[in-house]
């Protein structure tokens, strides 16, 4: 009986049965750390500067970088950026603090930046033949 009776509360949706529930869930949203005090925004408005975004994480501690990525070409930022705090532990009250936030209308998510892969070396130009065509090397003779 008592079985369930426990069960018809956590149904019901009883005050304790839902902080339970809310805990458990909040420590595996939350178990992991993070490694590095970088952070990855991203949904960020094409409005949003790198002021703007210094303003909005700057209550979290003391920010080392807040830089908003931008298009070479156009300016426009690209819709993400990344943040860098002085400690782990700020950046972890930060990820918490604004994840699923509005900033500037729209709702941007932060996450751990990841560590910088190595680009592949250029590919050297292709220079005309002294017949003045060209090979393409992964089809063949073209001309």
């Amino acid at each position: 009986m008592a079985f369930v009776y426990s069960i018809r509360r956590l149904l019901s949706g009883s005050s304790t049965a839902s902080s339970i529930l809310h805990s458990q869930y909040a420590s595996i949203r939350f178990n992991t750390t993070l490694t590095s005090p970088k952070l990855f925004i991203s949904g960020l408005s094409r409005l949003t500067t790198d002021e703007k975004l210094k303003e909005a994480f700057s209550p979290f501690g003391q920010l080392l970088d807040a830089k908003v990525i931008a298009d070479r070409a156009t300016g426009r930022s690209k819709g993400f950026g990344f943040v860098t705090y002085a400690s782990i532990e700020e950046a972890e009250k930060a990820r918490e603090g604004m994840n699923a936030k509005f900033l500037d209308g729209w709702v941007i998510f932060v996450d751990p930046a990841k560590p910088r892969e190595p680009r592949p070396p250029p590919q050297p130009l292709q220079e005309p033949s002294d017949t003045g065509f060209r090979t393409n090397k992964t089809v063949g003779w073209c001309g």
